[in-house]
């Protein structure tokens, strides 16, 4: 069995199922880079502080950049029994360079070298994630460009609405996207900090200089407080948050895609490469992709709600329990970019059946608003003229008819104010074209919107 680093005072050693439940060498190995980048940062530093000579700086360094290769070449297997990715970097190093390896552990601790690790792995992460959504991003507005005058039924309830532009419709996520975004590049601010040199708790008596290792790592600021440095998982909890949210928004997407796909829908038809088969109904054209992200929801959440906990009650400083803090993350930056990537492809290539939408749009009562506004612009009062556009619609109902096939007379019926001017009036381009407020879903202010949208992408 492999010496502990910290087995000096212990009589007794561990088992080996007590060994692999400690360990978190199989999901922490994901931070080799960062911890490598961390301890080249350290051992630069130890050098220019004279804690190491010129040479050992260099055989460590050197050392560290050979097993990094290694690994990535597959030429390293890394062991349960030394727990962690450091401890098993570090024993490497050691038998590759000898005892002068265990000298760059000088000044530090687990506690702050894992902290540092987790912040660098984060930082080029979330900056990662910023990019997917700006892909993402142009893809919505490439498809909004094409679809300014197409028109689709706007919902609310799922009812139908009012007629709205489809271009509209979708934007609506490039904005939910906009706002994800932000959280993100306001969550780099406490991401982008350096604990290095907060060693276990309290610092250290070596003459190590943290503002060093902060530069050379890139970090925007540093710690203040070395028991904050080592105990805060804020910035996990808070990108975790920023994930979540952002899968919500595709999931509301997913959503609406999986009913425009739909047999009774027809809004949209998907690319086969993002759709499945059934085993047993060969007709069946399923969107898996986006039902497998509506799903994977439950599962981001799962992490953000399990670090609360994880962190509820905790004392100061480092505890065991704050290991669970990786899996959760990796596995909801790693989601989170798969369900970036798949939606791009998915948006990117489904068709728009701009017919089936001019159809259904006609055959529906989303434009009964219209026609009280039309009685409201004639000098009826709004609620006086929604009872009687009420009254109309029953009538439609009753006879099987929608509003632009009521005839004059019957219209007249109703209120003598009605002209034949109403069957141009309610045309679904039309009652588009007058939306006119800022923001609207008229035609020239969403133009005005997608030019906006082009300025932040």
């Amino acid at each position: 069995m492999t010496k502990k680093a910290w087995g000096g005072r212990f009589e007794e050693k561990p088992e080996a199922w007590v060994d692999a439940f400690n360990a978190s060498i199989h999901f922490d190995k994901t931070l080799i880079d960062e911890d490598i980048q961390g301890s080249i940062a350290h051992a630069t530093m130890l050098y220019h502080q004279n804690v190491l000579t010129q040479k050992e700086s260099e055989a460590i360094i050197n050392g560290l950049k050979a097993i990094q290769k290694d690994y990535h070449d597959g030429n390293i297997e890394f062991q349960t029994s030394l727990e962690d990715i450091h401890l098993n970097i570090e024993h490497e190093l050691i038998q590759r360079i000898g005892a002068v390896g265990g000298k760059l552990h000088t000044g530090r601790s687990r506690n702050d070298q894992v902290a540092t690790d987790m912040h660098l792995y984060t930082k080029k992460e979330v900056k990662q994630i910023i990019e997917a959504i700006e892909l993402f991003q142009k893809t919505i507005v490439n498809l909004a460009d094409e679809h300014v005058e197409t028109i689709m039924p706007g919902y609310t309830h799922l009812q139908r609405a009012q007629p709205i532009s489809f271009a509209h419709h979708i934007m609506t996520y490039f904005w939910m996207l906009e706002r994800d975004k932000g959280r993100f590049k306001d969550a780099l601010k406490r991401i982008d900090i350096s604990p290095l040199g907060a060693a276990a708790l309290s610092g250290t008596t070596y003459p190590i200089d943290r503002h060093e290792t902060q530069q050379l790592l890139g970090f925007a600021s540093i710690y203040e407080n070395s028991l904050d440095a080592v105990s805060d998982r804020d910035y996990i909890v808070e990108t975790l948050h920023a994930i979540s949210l952002t899968m919500v928004h595709l999931s509301r997407f997913a959503e609406e895609i999986i009913f425009w796909s739909s047999e009774e829908a027809k809004f949209v038809t998907l690319s086969d490469a993002f759709s499945t088969g059934s085993s047993i109904m060969p007709q069946k054209k399923n969107p898996d992709m986006a039902e497998l992200i509506r799903g994977k929801v439950g599962r981001t959440t799962g992490h953000l709600m399990s670090l609360f906990m994880t962190l509820k009650g905790l004392p100061l400083a480092y505890n065991k329990d704050m290991q669970e803090d990786k899996e959760g993350l990796f596995d909801a930056i790693h989601t989170l970019k798969g369900s970036l990537r798949i939606f791009d492809g998915m948006v990117g290539s489904m068709t728009v059946n701009t017919e089936r939408l001019t159809q259904v749009v006609k055959s529906d009562f989303s434009n009964a608003t219209e026609l009280a506004d039309y009685l409201v612009v004639k000098g009826i009062p709004f609620r006086e003229a929604h009872e009687i556009v009420g009254k109309i619609v029953l009538w439609c109902i009753q006879n099987e008819m929608f509003l632009l096939d009521v005839p004059l007379d019957v219209y007249k019926q109703h209120h003598h104010a009605i002209d034949k001017d109403i069957y141009t009036y309610l045309q679904p381009a039309e009652a588009v074209k007058r939306r006119k407020s800022y923001g609207s879903t008229g035609q020239d202010a969403v133009k005005h919107q997608i030019s906006v949208a082009k300025t932040l992408i």
